[in-house]
């Protein structure tokens, strides 16, 4: 390999040094035959073979010399401005692609490369400070996943377990039974949510943009908890514009309130109140979603739109974390805005604002 690499050497240097070699005995055959025109002819000078063959000897091998020269001064030249910081691109690129991507490269004095070797060195460092990002928070969903496929799975190992056990009561079975099934159903959600949240980070979902009512859609996805909020005897109060229309894609949005909703209820207690509003402006309509639950910090608020951060702990059963990051992220791509406002105690508002059509 060495051997490969010293031949490929001398073979570049001979290449350069034949470069300048035509270059130069052009330049000053060129500048002799000039002179000696010009002097024969201004001052009647006849020159001998002698002469022309002792001439010619002394150019030849200042060609020589000059060439050797010129290469040399090239070749250092080369090595300072070119080969060292292509030397340090690609060594950082290796490491890299062994996996270590908190690799840098120190950009080159402005006097001793081209300028353009800096712009290259600035986007390698930009790509690898990306790729060390997007590395760390694949390794921080795997080992969300992981951690969080480990409950439901151990429920189910549970239930399935004590369901073996002989002359079980049938209201036992039945319990144990259900138990299997809302884990299952768990893992099913956190798997569906998982994978729509990677097309949506990875832009595979593209919005396909209709116009539509958004107070419809409200109204229908409410009906979707109806039971829920007779069962805990929740009062819902809305109060939603009508003729309100939106351009944006109907799906998504609808994900969106499934999920805002979703935790309304949940995080409300029996007897308590959920609100829903839809007012108006020039150029957005604004959801606003309200509830009466437990409410959150400042500090849980700044994370609750993160993958897997659950900020009460008490109804980690009934969710996964991921409802919140989806919500972000479609209302990312729809250009809208979100934001919460909650106090512990007395409950928390989710205000949407999306571009009316």
């Amino acid at each position: 390999m060495k051997k490969g690499i010293r031949i490929k050497t001398v073979l570049r240097w001979l290449n350069h040094y034949f470069i300048f070699f035509l270059l130069i005995a052009f330049v000053i055959t060129c500048c002799t035959m000039l002179f000696v025109t010009v002097l024969t002819d201004t001052l009647g000078v006849t020159l001998t073979d002698d002469n022309l063959s002792a001439a010619a000897k002394i150019t030849f091998w200042n060609v020589v010399l000059l060439s050797f020269l010129l290469t040399v001064i090239d070749g250092i030249r080369r090595k300072l401005t070119v080969g060292r910081p292509v030397k340090r691109i690609t060594e950082a690129a290796d490491k890299i692609i062994q996996g270590d991507f908190s690799v840098r490269i120190q950009p080159q004095s402005k006097f001793a490369t081209d300028e353009t070797f800096n712009e290259v060195i600035h986007c390698f460092n930009k790509m690898a400070a990306e790729l060390g990002s997007v590395e760390t928070l694949r390794t921080d969903f795997i080992a969300n996943v992981s951690h969080e496929m480990k409950t439901p799975l151990a429920v189910m190992q549970n239930y399935g377990t004590l369901l073996q056990t002989p002359h079980l009561p049938e209201e036992e079975r039945v319990a144990y039974a259900k138990g299997v099934v809302d884990a299952a159903r768990r893992t099913a959600d956190m798997v569906t949510n998982i994978l729509k949240l990677n097309r949506l980070e990875n832009q595979q979902i593209y919005p396909q943009t209709t116009t539509f009512d958004l107070g419809e859609q409200l109204c229908t996805c409410l009906l979707a908890y109806e039971n829920t909020w007779e069962q805990k005897g929740i009062t819902l109060e809305t109060d939603i514009v009508e003729g309100v229309t939106v351009k944006a894609d109907a799906e998504l949005l609808a994900l969106v309130w499934s999920n805002l909703f979703s935790n309304a209820f949940k995080f409300t207690p029996d007897d308590g109140t959920v609100a829903v509003t839809l007012t108006a402006t020039a150029h957005h309509a604004v959801v606003k979603v309200a509830d009466t639950g437990c409410g959150m910090t400042p500090q849980v608020g700044a994370r609750i739109f993160e993958k897997f951060y659950q900020g009460d702990s008490s109804h980690a059963a009934q969710g996964n974390g991921l409802g919140l990051a989806l919500v972000k992220r479609v209302v990312d791509i729809t250009n809208g805005e979100i934001g919460v406002e909650s106090e512990v105690g007395k409950g928390s508002t989710f205000t949407v604002r999306i571009r009316r059509a």
